[in-house]
């Protein structure tokens, strides 16, 4: 049953070699998938492009109901999966941040570094930057503790947050992702009879 370092079936010291192996692969698939793309990024806000929503809305789904079937299975303890914890008022804030920097920039953190990886220009500077908001972030720290721990609700999920059952809470996002597919094909068909 998995977790597999957690319940001693990897010995914890492969962890790290596990990590950059992971990281690796999913560097590589990035690239692959064009991610490394400002352009392709920035789409999802200016609605010419939605890969990127789709491909990680589904990956979420994936993700989510491979975890719910493997739990109902026995072969996953949820117990010993970590869950990060919740911190309401930082947590928004840090989104807006971050989708700001995401919209001038092109870039998310892992895609900003991906692109970094292959010697972008762009993804670099961003990068840097990145790294310097977080040296700032980090010198401002002991003033910014209380705001940053304000609204803890712990380790929770969005469906217990809800008071949903699981399984109901997994067909509501399905039903939902399959819903932004369906709106974001509408805008992107608009704005590219708008291009042309």
């Amino acid at each position: 049953m998995g977790p597999l370092i957690p319940s001693n079936i990897i010995d914890p010291s492969w962890n790290n070699v596990i990590a950059l192996l992971v990281g690796g692969a999913f560097g590589f698939i990035l690239e692959s998938s064009g991610f490394s793309s400002s352009r392709k990024l920035a789409g999802v806000f200016y609605g010419y492009d939605f890969v990127v929503l789709k491909v990680f809305f589904t990956a979420a789904i994936t993700a989510a109901l491979g975890l719910y079937y493997f739990q109902y299975l026995g072969w996953i303890n949820m117990s010993l999966v970590y869950i990060n914890p919740t911190y309401v008022a930082s947590t928004i804030v840090g989104g807006v941040i971050m989708g700001l920097g995401f919209i001038m920039g092109g870039y998310c953190p892992g895609t900003s570094y991906c692109a970094a990886g292959i010697g972008k220009i762009d993804a670099i500077v961003f990068s840097v930057a990145m790294l310097f908001g977080i040296l700032i972030f980090s010198e401002f720290y002991p003033l910014l503790e209380g705001f940053y721990n304000s609204g803890f609700l712990g380790n929770v999920t969005v469906y217990e947050v809800l008071g949903l059952p699981v399984g109901w809470f997994m067909i509501i996002l399905i039903v939902v992702a399959l819903g932004a597919f369906f709106v974001t094909s509408l805008i992107q068909d608009k704005v590219k009879e708008v291009d042309y």
